[in-house]
């Protein structure tokens, strides 16, 4: 069972969010994880606490969708807590919580698929029991979206994004919008390094087509 209050309850509103620089060194995740693993949960809180914007914000552009990213958000710090044990350290405890967040929001993607409820609108406002709110993938400054300054246009970038294939999509997003390094997104996605460079390379290929042809059909404007 997770510490009382180590992920906030935040449902009823859809927010953009920024994921938080990391506070603790690598020394202290260590000794966190090794106490965590002794059953200390405030320690494992304290890796919820370092953790959770991240992951969110991963899981968040993933999916598109605020609410199931919460829940996926929650999920992947429930497993990670029950896994503990097994924990050997093999990779680090930052990219093995994102490799159990990614998993867990390709699950749900795929589950869109079957269930043919995968697409819908970026611009459409989520309706829950408060009202309504809009819809919006969490981003960081300095990210694809920042090349234009119009809400319309990020949109159109964000949900360029979103379509690309889901291999391309998830090297994008962990090291353009996220900051992630190539090792780290090799270990997180268990591909080669090489991979790992070729499908960015790919990605930024067929993001700049495409919005290059939104471009040209006059849906998004390019400030001089």
């Amino acid at each position: 069972m997770l510490p009382a209050g180590s992920l906030n309850n935040r449902r009823g509103v859809a927010s953009t969010r920024m994921a938080k620089a990391a506070t603790l060194s690598q020394a202290e995740i260590e000794r966190f994880v090794e106490r965590a693993k002794r059953g200390d949960r405030r320690a494992f809180g304290r890796l919820v606490d370092e953790y959770k914007d991240k992951i969110y914000s991963y899981v968040s552009r993933m999916l598109g969708d605020p609410y199931e990213a919460e829940d996926v958000t929650q999920e992947a710090f429930v497993r990670a807590y029950r896994s503990l044990p097994r924990f050997r350290g093999a990779a680090s405890f930052h990219t093995w919580l994102y490799r159990i967040a990614g998993n867990l929001a390709i699950d749900v993607v795929r589950r869109r698929k079957r269930n043919d409820v995968s697409a819908f609108s970026l611009d459409e406002p989520l309706e829950s029991d408060d009202g309504e709110y809009e819809r919006e993938i969490a981003d960081d400054t300095g990210g694809p979206e920042d090349a234009t300054g119009t809400r319309e246009t990020q949109l159109a970038v964000r949900r360029a994004i979103m379509d690309l294939p889901e291999k391309l999509r998830d090297v994008m997003i962990l090291y353009e919008l996220q900051g992630e390094t190539y090792e780290d997104i090799a270990e997180i996605l268990d591909v080669p390094l090489g991979t790992v460079k070729s499908r960015l390379f790919n990605a930024r290929n067929q993001l700049k087509e495409r919005l290059q042809s939104l471009v040209e059909a006059g849906e998004i404007e390019v400030e001089q």
